[in-house]
């Protein structure tokens, strides 16, 4: 997967961003130094929805080819407008270390009977393998989650021989929780007893006849 990029020197973020390009970095341990370059904005946010963080990408341009991985997005907090991206460059023959997202496919047993909900506890599992190795994703189906005693752990994971998991094995992926909740009893406001209504009538009547 490539993605055209050029090299920048002192032109100033704004000013690259009005030409509908997203000023970008590209850190790498074998790299001299970082390497300061900007790509078109659509064309990015299109390899982006492909690669995720997890696919690597090509970067190519005048005086520039490196494989790298999207390592930083930065948005505008008002806008969500794309102002800035980090890539890291990594090399086809070592291995590296990044986070796979998890996605959950299938409609549980337990959701179907209505006695509960599934909840997805950890989005992402970290893993080490060689570049072209990584999934794009980690898949669980959950439509074999029956009961509120059913959890997916890290150790349930089954992924390719060539990518080695990193997370705690006994960290839950997949939980659930039940809907058959108690009921919430109404507050209830205490009536006076008979003795309490009788002393703060004679109360009333006492401060009456003092006026």
């Amino acid at each position: 997967m490539k993605l055209t990029v050029t090299l920048r020197d002192s032109i100033k973020n704004k000013d690259i961003r009005k030409e509908w390009l997203v000023p970008c970095v590209v850190y790498g341990k074998h790299l001299q130094a970082p390497l300061v370059i900007s790509c078109v904005k659509n064309d990015l946010i299109k390899k982006y929805k492909e690669a995720g963080y997890s696919t690597p990408l090509t970067l190519e341009g005048e005086n520039i080819k490196e494989l790298v991985l999207i390592q930083d997005i930065q948005l505008d907090p008002v806008s969500n407008v794309l102002l800035h991206v980090d890539f890291l460059a990594i090399k086809a023959d070592e291995k590296v270390t990044t986070e796979i997202p998890v996605v959950l496919t299938g409609e549980s047993l337990l959701e179907k009977s209505g006695d509960g909900i599934v909840q997805l506890v950890k989005d992402a599992i970290e893993v080490e393998a060689l570049p072209q190795d990584l999934p794009h994703n980690i898949t669980i189906d959950i439509s074999g989650i029956a009961t509120t005693n059913d959890t997916i752990f890290v150790k349930d994971l089954k992924l390719s021989d060539k990518v080695t998991i990193l997370d705690d094995p006994e960290q839950a992926i997949v939980t659930t929780t039940s809907t058959q909740g108690e009921e919430v009893e109404e507050e209830v406001t205490p009536t006076p007893t008979e003795g309490e209504a009788t002393t703060e009538g004679e109360e009333k009547k006492e401060e009456e006849k003092k006026e």
